[in-house]
């Protein structure tokens, strides 16, 4: 273990805050040196980010103490944290994208001099740190992996020296990944203190020196990462140990079941957003999507779904052409499929609506008479809470008092309910923690068998290679490729995700 000879670069003390009987975090301490990099670990609802957001400034403990560089500190709004020299960067980017790199970095910064003086500071910064961004550009002409660079960028232009990043990989390509663990290396070389919250356990083990683990709101402890096992990490972060391989059965492929020809579509802006996409999925098969953010995965889920017309293209399930109809009339068409959302609570479930209610959702356009039965939909609940071992307080309580993986299962459970023959589902594991997320992909996999065709839009390649049994790359709307999972690498996705043909990537294999 290195002794460090300075004060720590934020240590957290005894950290405690409840909403109303609900105690999020409950006695934390939490430290991070000057030139380390700390993984901050826990399931969902374990109160990682309560506890930044105290650090923040965006809630104030109960009961604790937050000392930077061994002094007490009173933050009481993010303003205080930035002047002390701590900076978050979000998992969804706060850009604003008509303005420029240099626009950006110095919205809302006091004075900052002139237009050569800004751009030599941002300069100086790039070069320290390899951060490569060219101050005049437009954020929308920017990568996914560019913007994160420009959201690094404005924290540091900010003085801050303490860096917490929030689920910094979720939507970069392998490439993008390794370039931003190269940044934070040469960060905390530079002497700054980084503290990471993520899900992914292999890029935990990578790149942080020690993991602190919450459990339900408490300190499970703070280990060094080079002196931990994975399963290890695991159990004191649920409690358990957890089977982290996922079940692959081999496809017992039938005929196609989905078929979509040469799909082309326009947004509201007549801009092409899906390019001439043409796929198939088999019964008793998982075709996974991926591809970097806005490459169009969430408008061919709603195209298929019937939430968006296409300019062009067929779309067959069973052999009915679904193109061009509603959702609703896909339905009375008697087309059996499902399609669970990107956004659970937006689209998918009404938060303010109870569990039997949200089973009620999709099929209470069936009913007749100015009364609705509502005895269906309570036994449909309440299998679908036993089946799926839905936490809730009760079926009348909202489902926005369910956490995200609790919620999730409603959805599904609902979808599947139906016994689709074409299931559709966008980021089904975004936010989840391993126990809820091993319990999704474990019933994709039971629709598999049943003989149902899966379009799984995935973010996380290790998952669309262990889940998939084929996967279907876009960039820019187009495909560049489609491959089976068992016979492509993470590395070869990521170029096909960057615009790299098949038959290139292929040919420099």
């Amino acid at each position: 273990m290195v002794e460090h000879a300075t004060a720590p670069a934020i240590e957290l003390r005894g950290l405690t805050k409840s909403f109303g009987n609900v105690v999020a975090n409950s006695e934390v301490d939490l430290t991070v040196h000057q030139g380390e990099i700390l993984s901050l670990l826990g399931e969902n609802g374990s109160g990682k980010t309560t506890l930044m957001n105290m650090l923040m400034g965006l809630y104030r403990p109960d009961k604790g103490e937050i000392y930077i560089h061994g002094a007490r500190a009173d933050i009481q709004s993010p303003h205080d944290a930035i002047a002390l020299g701590v900076g978050m960067i979000h998992q969804h980017f706060k850009l604003v994208d008509v303005l420029t790199v240099r626009d950006n970095i110095v919205l809302g910064t006091r004075g900052g001099g002139s237009r050569k003086q800004i751009d030599a500071k941002i300069r100086e910064l790039s070069q320290r740190f390899d951060l490569n961004i060219a101050p005049e550009r437009k954020i929308y002409s920017l990568s996914v992996g560019e913007k994160q660079m420009v959201e690094i960028m404005k924290v540091l232009y900010r003085g801050a020296r303490t860096l917490i990043l929030d689920e910094p990989t979720a939507v970069l390509t392998p490439q993008e990944i390794d370039r931003l663990f190269a940044i934070l290396r040469r960060m905390k070389k530079d002497g700054c203190a980084i503290i990471i919250i993520t899900h992914k356990l292999n890029e935990v083990m990578e790149i942080s020196d020690r993991v602190t683990i919450l459990r339900k709101g408490r300190s499970m402890g703070t280990v060094v990462t080079g002196e931990i096992q994975i399963r290890d990490l695991i159990e004191r972060m649920v409690g358990e140990s957890i089977d982290l391989s996922i079940h692959r059965p081999e496809p017992k492929r039938g005929g196609n079941v989905l078929d979509v020809h040469r799909l082309s579509v326009l947004n509201e802006d007549k801009v092409a957003v899906l390019s001439d996409v043409s796929f198939a999925i088999a019964r008793g098969e998982i075709l996974g999507v991926a591809g970097v953010s806005g490459s169009g995965q969430r408008e061919l889920c709603e195209t298929i779904a019937g939430l968006m017309a296409p300019s062009r293209g067929a779309i067959l399930v069973d052999g009915v052409d679904i193109a061009g109809h509603s959702a609703r009339d896909i339905i009375k068409m008697g087309v059996h499929m499902s399609f669970i959302p990107e956004d659970r609570f937006g689209m998918g479930l009404l938060p303010s609506m109870n569990i039997v209610d949200n089973m009620l959702l999709k099929s209470y356009c069936a009913h007749k008479g100015i009364g609705l039965d509502r005895r269906p939909a309570r036994k449909l609940a309440e299998e679908v809470v036993e089946t799926l071992n839905v936490y809730t307080p009760g079926l009348n309580s909202p489902v926005r008092l369910l956490s995200g993986g609790n919620a999730q299962k409603v959805l599904l459970g609902r979808e599947i309910s139906s016994n689709p023959s074409v299931l559709i589902t966008a980021y089904p594991v975004r936010g989840l923690d391993i126990h809820s997320s091993m319990t999704i992909y474990q019933l994709l996999n039971e629709q598999k068998e049943k003989g149902v065709a899966v379009l799984f839009i995935g973010e996380d390649l290790d998952v669309l290679l262990e889940l998939c049994d084929r996967i279907m790359v876009l960039c820019g709307g187009r495909v560049t490729g489609i491959v089976d999972a068992r016979d492509v690498t993470k590395e070869q996705l990521g170029l096909m995700m960057t615009g790299h043909p098949l038959e290139e990537v292929l040919g420099n294999a």
